[in-house]
């Protein structure tokens, strides 16, 4: 089935980013928010995005235009039913989820494919919410969206061969480059960086090194862009605390358990760039 107008669950800094990628690939992109007020924020940060990529010369503004009249906007889940492929892209909770799952496959024709932006749940148990498994699986992105050119596409025991093959062939659409891996908590990417991330802060709550040390260490000693303790603090302590706690109860294997330093900073909330606070402090 051809890919012509693409749902998009959630406005925030992931939903907000698929919804960028998508309009620009050519789809009409339906954004679909809880509230008037979050949908307003959404495609605010959606125009705000446009108009840097254009200041920077990567998007000419005819084409920013062409993207943004693509885009419409919703609060009702209903207003989606016409979608050929709906990515969802709302908190990391479960429940929450598979209850609106549910009402998306009543609402939606028995053609429209599914997929979770999820980066720690298993889409299996999500699909199951469903009468579509076979028309369900995972494209996780990575923030910035529009400008990090990975998805994983996921695929589940259920997902027919043809689901998987538009999914993948979609992400390519979009100009990223896609790899597939099976439904495993955390995937291939999150599997291998949160057990790092983690270790990094028991190193850090055991003396090995001072914060600096420990992000210049893996900055020029192995050449990564950003040390750990700061990409902590881009990615958000809390979301990494809420990821960890997923796979954890998903292997029960000691390197997937939080740190006791990296739930007291959630507790005492600091979450990192987007609080002001994290490892590092950053004003505001």
């Amino acid at each position: 089935m051809p890919i012509r107008k693409v749902g998009v669950l959630g406005a925030g800094l992931m939903g907000s980013g698929i919804a960028e990628v998508c309009a620009k690939a050519g789809y009409d992109t339906v954004v679909r928010e809880v509230s008037d007020d979050l949908v307003r924020k959404g495609l605010s940060r959606i125009e705000g995005s446009l108009g840097k990529a254009v200041e920077k010369g990567k998007l000419a503004a005819a084409d920013r235009d062409a993207a943004w009249k693509r885009i419409s906007s919703t609060t009702r889940l209903e207003d989606l039913a016409d979608c050929d492929l709906i990515i969802e892209a709302i908190v990391e909770n479960l429940d929450l989820k598979k209850e609106t799952y549910r009402t998306l496959d009543a609402a939606c024709k028995p053609a429209t494919i599914f997929c979770s932006n999820t980066s720690s749940l298993t889409i299996t148990e999500m699909s199951a919410a469903t009468k579509r498994p076979d028309r369900f699986a995972g494209l996780h992105f990575f923030n910035p969206v529009p400008v990090m050119k990975l998805v994983e596409v996921v695929r589940t025991i259920a997902t027919s061969d043809e689901t998987a093959a538009t999914v993948f062939e979609f992400a390519k659409s979009l100009g990223k480059e896609p790899i597939r891996t099976h439904d495993n908590s955390g995937f291939i990417v999150n599997r291998l960086l949160v057990p790092y991330l983690l270790d990094a802060v028991r190193a850090l709550e055991e003396g090995v090194g001072s914060r600096e040390d420990i992000d210049k260490g893996m900055e020029l000693g192995c050449g990564h862009p950003m040390g750990p303790l700061k990409l902590l603090d881009f990615v958000g302590l809390d979301t990494t605390y809420a990821i960890a706690e997923i796979m954890f109860e998903e292997y029960r294997e000691k390197r997937f358990a939080p740190p006791p330093l990296l739930k007291r900073m959630v507790l005492a909330g600091r979450y990192g760039k987007k609080s002001g606070r994290g490892f590092y402090e950053y004003g505001g």
